[in-house]
C-alpha cells in the first residue's frame, strides 16, 4: 500500500513538508537529511527558518546536503544548489560548513567528486531522510528517463528545458559542457526514509504515472513504489488525476 498524502491547499502542503523535516531533526538530532531545490520546497524552507527563529531546536549535529548539484558553473551562480540551500535554509539553521556536505561545482575530476560525495554520506551513517522533487519527465535528482536503477552517484545530463534556462541565466555557450552531479537511483533507494513532493497541475499526469503506472526506468520516480518507507506528498492540483485512487 503506497503512502500517499494529498493536501487541501498549497499552504497545508508547505507546512506538512516543513514538519516532516523538523520532526526528523527532533527525533534524531544527528540526522543526515537530503534536500531538494526549486520552487516546490522554497516556501517550506522559509517556514522552517521562521519556526527555528521563534523556537530554536538543536541543529548542532545535523548534516544537510542536496540530492544534486550543477557542474562547471561557479557557486556564485544563484541557481547552484549549494548557494540555494545555503541561502534558503542552512544559514538560517546555523548549519556549519563541515555539516553541509556538497560536491564542488568546479573540478578537473568529477568521477572523484562523485565517489567523495557518496563516501561522505556513507561515513555519516547514510541518509536518514531524503526529500525528492518530481521532475516533469519523471526524473528524481538529475536522473533522467533511462537512467539504470542500479546507478550510483554520477554526472547526468540535465533535461533540455532546465539546461536551456541555465544557459540563458549564465550566458554560457551552447557547446560549454553542463551537467548535474546527482545521487544515483540505487543510492537514493538506500535512504531510510523518502518524501517525494509534487505541487501544481503540471505534475498531475506524471504523478499518476509514477504512482500507478509500471515501475520502469523510463520514469525514474516510479521506482519509489518499491521503497519500504516513502511518502508521496502532493497538493490538490498535483493529485487531481488520482483522487479516486487515494483515501487521504
Amino acid at each position: 500500500m503506497l503512502n500517499i498524502t494529498v493536501t487541501r491547499t498549497e499552504d497545508e502542503f508547505d507546512r506538512i513538508m516543513a514538519w516532516r523535516i523538523i520532526g526528523q531533526i527532533l527525533s534524531n538530532p544527528k540526522s543526515v537529511i537530503g534536500l531538494s531545490t526549486g520552487k516546490t520546497p522554497a516556501k517550506t524552507y522559509q517556514i522552517i527558518s521562521e519556526i527555528y527563529k521563534l523556537y530554536p531546536f538543536d541543529t548542532s549535529a545535523v548534516t544537510l546536503f542536496n540530492v544534486d548539484e550543477l557542474t562547471n558553473l561557479p557557486r556564485s551562480y544563484s541557481g547552484c544548489c549549494y548557494t540555494m540551500i545555503r541561502n534558503e535554509l542552512a544559514d538560517a539553521l546555523e548549519i556549519p560548513e563541515e555539516h553541509f556536505i556538497m560536491p564542488p561545482t568546479l573540478s578537473d575530476d568529477f568521477e572523484r567528486e562523485c565517489r567523495d560525495f557518496q563516501k561522505a554520506l556513507e561515513d555519516r551513517g547514510g541518509i536518514d531522510l531524503q526529500i525528492l522533487g518530481l521532475g516533469a519527465n519523471g526524473h528524481i535528482g538529475i536522473n533522467q528517463p533511462g537512467t539504470p536503477f542500479a546507478s550510483e552517484t554520477w554526472v547526468s545530463p540535465m533535461d533540455e528545458i532546465f539546461e536551456a534556462r541555465v544557459r540563458r541565466e549564465t550566458g554560457v555557450a551552447d557547446d560549454y559542457p553542463l551537467g548535474g552531479l546527482t545521487l544515483g537511483i540505487r543510492t537514493i533507494m538506500h535512504a531510510r526514509k523518502i518524501v517525494l513532493i509534487a505541487k501544481g497541475g503540471s505534475k498531475a499526469e506524471m504523478a499518476e504515472k509514477m504512482l500507478f503506472g509500471p515501475v520502469t526506468e523510463a520514469i525514474p520516480a516510479s521506482v519509489l513504489q518499491l521503497h519500504p518507507n516513502c511518502e508521496f506528498l502532493l497538493d490538490a492540483d498535483a493529485a487531481v488525476k488520482i483522487r479516486d485512487k487515494v483515501s487521504k
